[in-house]
């Protein structure tokens, strides 16, 4: 399975957002300008999003979009679904070999796995960490 760059990007915003949780609206042209990403993209993936209840929009001038929900509660999996449909690495029918259908259920299954245990609370610690991990070195 290759996730495009809507689910990328869309782990992105969904990241910045969890990150900022608790102090107010974030708009998606901070988000665009931070990771160096088209706003105009952006603005694309925000409605599934928002359709999805997983953001809230804020009207007004610091206005911006806010996580729906507790980012140790929204997966990976929920935000890859909305943007991507759903997880299969490959298409099969009934028909196919038992074996390999087997052998394309538990990729799927194991995929799903992950980005079902993967929140974004883990995603944004993980990122934190690194940042704490890397070292500067200077010539």
């Amino acid at each position: 399975m290759k996730i495009s760059t809507k689910g990328r990007y869309g782990l992105t915003i969904m990241m910045e957002l969890a990150a900022r949780t608790g102090e107010g609206p974030t708009s998606l042209k901070s988000i665009a300008e931070r990771n160096q990403l088209s706003e105009h993209y952006l603005e694309q993936l925000i409605a599934p999003l928002r359709n999805a209840g997983l953001v809230k929009s804020i009207r007004g001038a610091y206005g911006g979009y806010i996580l729906a929900g507790d980012p140790a509660t929204v997966t990976a999996g929920d935000v890859i679904r909305v943007l991507e449909g759903p997880i299969s690495p490959v298409d099969f029918t009934e028909e196919d070999d038992p074996a390999k259908r087997d052998l394309w259920l538990r990729i799927r299954d194991g995929i799903a796995d992950v980005l079902d245990s993967t929140t974004l609370k883990d995603l944004i610690t993980f990122q934190d960490q690194e940042k704490k991990d890397s070292y500067m070195f200077y010539i």
